[in-house]
């Protein structure tokens, strides 16, 4: 059976078209990974356990930068 033009066409855009819903595909879970472990990653930064002297001292820290800069 011979290939036609319209039928190396049609082949062409199904390939074309395949690879770029899988590399979407790939795109969107991959930011959906990266979302959730900077979610972990966050919340285990997230420390409530700072006492007022350390409050206190990054405070003025930050105060004493910002004169100087």
């Amino acid at each position: 059976m011979e290939t036609t033009l319209l039928d190396q066409g049609v082949a062409l855009m199904l390939v074309g078209m395949g690879t770029v819903f899988v590399f979407l595909t790939m795109l969107v879970l991959g930011m959906m990974l990266m979302s959730a472990i900077a979610v972990r990653v966050m919340s285990a930064m997230s420390n409530d356990n700072a006492s007022e002297e350390e409050i206190a001292a990054i405070t003025a820290a930050i105060t004493q930068h910002r004169k100087n800069n």
